[in-house]
């Protein structure tokens, strides 16, 4: 586990996120601005439902034959001129990106947007052997400058308001005019690209992360909103894709296929602002480039997950339309989550690179509700998974003895119908008189797990059965 990591205290980081005004106050955005954009995005094309299903068909078909395309995109990109470089664990990618940039001598290095170099904390061990890691996405440029990790997989710095960044510009950018205007969004914009245009000019290496990459030609692909991935991979002498081995697909006319879902279900988009395709280093003629192109591809347990419940996880192409629908990230946000991942795609992917001991709260944080499964542009069941991991964590006796116990009672009414009704009726008539004047409780007997983090809401009406049984009676 990351040494980072606090989802094992994702209760505890969930109150503290609902008492921040400001958090609460930024997560609107996400509340309002994603759903709608993205609902309009599908909207303007007819075919959009039937492209998540090519996008899910062809997912699984890779994930299928992934050691096939793995050797092919290898053997590609070596004949291309480049090197491809395979890490089994997280220390292992972060070492191998280390020695070669240690290999050229490298001081500065600039970086693109990449959720697994966050995974293998590839920022920290460059800077343990004395390199500077400068993020270069604004997002992530922010976040770095206030030492945090990213609260969303394509809006980092989704959990700030304007007045946050603007300190943290006259925080950090003590050379400028104490004086400068910072109250247009344009000013901050413009002050963190010319910043950022000086660490272009003198980066050694550029390290980027990969949406794609293309067994069919041994091309990686990006693609941004900034263009800071092109000056990131072009400037450089040293090209550096670090991508987990999921990432591989077939062909351009495959991937061409899965961008059409991409951006849409990601920003409301039709398509990114750029599109970058690199295939090896500089060849002769070419007016720009890196001299040298590594690939590392990273494990990090994702072949453990490969043939079991949790593989149509590994379909993922990171457009974060799960968080951005989420009804407990819309309350809680990002840094709940406790570690790279957070939302409802969080909640199966932690688990399964850390262990659900560790990250066992996540699949618990959910409502069911379906609205990560239903605008999945891969169509990945995601509450599916949350309660296989459930599963898991009740087989391992994770789960506390009150939830044990509590769930054992429950099945012994359960398997006995007629005493679970009567119980339920009687139960639930004393519960709604009992909580009559307020309407909730604050604290119950039996039930201090739930009343520490929530309120219970007192029953109204009758139960389920009842209401059932009375209108499957009405409509004969």
């Amino acid at each position: 586990m990351s040494a980072h990591a606090t989802s094992p205290q994702f209760k505890d980081n969930a109150h503290r996120a609902l008492q921040d005004t400001q958090l609460q106050k930024a997560l609107g955005n996400v509340r309002h601005n994603f759903i709608e954009r993205r609902a309009q995005a599908a909207a303007r094309l007819p075919e959009f439902e039937a492209l998540r299903d090519q996008a899910r068909d062809l997912r699984d078909h890779v994930l299928a034959h992934l050691d096939l395309y793995l050797e092919i995109y290898e053997r590609k990109v070596t004949e291309a001129g480049g090197h491809v470089h395979f890490a089994r664990t997280a220390e292992e990618a972060s070492r191998i990106v280390v020695d070669l940039a240690k290999a050229r001598g490298a001081k500065i290095v600039t970086k693109g947007k990449s959720m697994v170099s966050e995974e293998i904390g590839l920022n920290a061990a460059l800077e343990r052997a004395g390199i500077e890691a400068v993020e270069t996405d604004l997002g992530e440029y922010i976040i770095q400058l206030r030492g945090e990790a990213p609260s969303h997989i394509i809006a980092p710095a989704v959990h700030l308001n304007q007045e946050d960044i603007e300190s943290d510009f006259r925080r950090v950018h003590t050379w400028l005019p104490k004086d400068r205007d910072l109250e247009a969004p344009e000013s901050l914009l413009a002050e963190a690209r010319a910043t950022l245009r000086a660490k272009f000019l003198a980066s050694d290496i550029g390290i980027t992360g990969a949406n794609f990459l293309v067994a069919e030609t041994g091309t990686s692909i990006i693609v941004t909103n900034e263009g800071n991935g092109d000056l990131t991979q072009t400037l450089p002498k040293m090209h550096v894709v670090v991508a987990s081995i999921e990432k591989i697909a077939p062909t351009l006319e495959d991937v061409a296929g899965i961008m059409r879902v991409l951006a849409r279900s990601a920003t409301g988009q039709d398509m990114s602002v750029y599109t970058t395709l690199s295939t090896g280093p500089r060849r002769p003629g070419d007016v720009d480039g890196p001299e040298e192109y590594h690939v590392v591809l990273v494990d990090n347990g994702r072949s453990n997950m490969l043939g079991t419940d949790f593989e149509d996880m590994l379909r993922c192409i990171r457009c974060g339309a799960c968080m951005n629908h989420c009804p407990v990230y819309h309350a809680v946000g990002g840094h709940a989550y406790g570690w790279v991942y957070p939302g409802p795609m969080g909640a199966v992917l932690t688990p399964s690179l850390i262990g659900v001991d560790q990250g066992g709260h996540l699949p618990n944080a959910s409502t069911f509700c379906g609205r990560c499964e239903s605008v999945c542009p891969v169509r990945i069941p995601l509450p599916k998974l949350m309660r296989h991991w459930r599963e898991r964590e009740f087989e391992r006796h994770l789960s506390p003895a009150t939830v044990r116990s509590g769930l054992a009672v429950w099945a012994f009414f359960a398997k006995r119908p007629k005493l679970y009704a009567l119980s339920a009726r009687i139960g639930i008539g004393l519960m709604g008189l009992a909580g009559r004047s307020r309407g909730r409780f604050a604290w119950m007997p039996f039930a201090g797990g739930w009343t520490k983090y929530r309120d219970l809401p007192a029953p109204q009406g009758q139960t389920f059965q009842a209401m059932f049984k009375r209108q499957r009676g009405a409509s004969r």
